[in-house]
């Protein structure tokens, strides 16, 4: 694994760890989100265990441990301006790994939790074709009512979301709505939740996830 600084904002002056293969190299890509309280080493240990060898691996690190500091389910401006700087922090790496010749369809997003819920939000306000969108315990941002009149296709992009159906931290409800609105942004969705389960990732959707890894891996050699 490396490590790598960039500047400007709350978040993009914080380390980007990498591993897998070179982005130079790679014909393929994860970015990896953590979750609140975690750390991009973290999430990296998720896309080595996916993927550790094929795909260049790109895990952001956010300032205080923390993507925004209120639920996601709070008013959006009071999680300002730490999303817009989080959701920079995404699109930044979309397009880094793009000058390195990978295209979007080729690009997996993978997020928990709080890197979840951010994921879902950028790519819905980026709606395209990914190589995958990948969700474990997360959902949409914004309070119940936020208005979902996003734009784009996501062109049959495959989408796992995981998730319990008593998490404590994630409303079964906005899992759901979660599912609905990528549908109908045509993406192909995938949505399994776990009876009983806590907020964690088991191996069964470890193995839905490795379904949409391998695809990409399998497209790009």
């Amino acid at each position: 694994m490396s490590k790598e600084k960039k500047a400007a904002g709350p978040h993009q002056g914080q380390e980007v760890l990498t591993a897998g293969k070179p982005l130079a190299a790679a014909q393929g890509a994860m970015i990896l989100i953590h979750g609140r309280g975690a750390s991009a080493y973290d999430i990296m240990e998720l896309g080595i265990l996916l993927d550790g060898d094929e795909l260049a691996l790109l895990a952001p690190q956010a300032a205080n441990y923390t993507w925004y500091p209120y639920s996601f389910l709070a008013p959006i401006a009071n999680n300002e301006p730490y999303l817009s700087s989080a959701l920079a922090t995404v699109a930044g790496l979309v397009e880094r790994v793009k000058a390195a010749g990978i295209p979007t369809e080729k690009i997996i997003l993978a997020g928990f939790s709080q890197g979840a819920c951010l994921v879902s939000e950028f790519a819905a306000r980026n709606a395209q074709r990914y190589g995958g969108l990948l969700l474990f315990s997360g959902g949409l941002i914004g309070p119940p009512g936020t208005p979902r009149d996003y734009a784009g296709s996501f062109d049959a992009t495959p989408v796992f979301i995981g998730c319990s159906d008593i998490d404590a931290h994630i409303p079964l409800a906005r899992v759901q709505e979660t599912t609905e609105t990528l549908t109908a942004l045509g993406a192909d969705v995938y949505e399994k939740i776990y009876p009983g389960m806590g907020h964690t990732i088991v191996q069964d959707e470890m193995a839905q996830a490795k379904k949409i890894v391998d695809q990409v891996v399998n497209e790009s050699n």
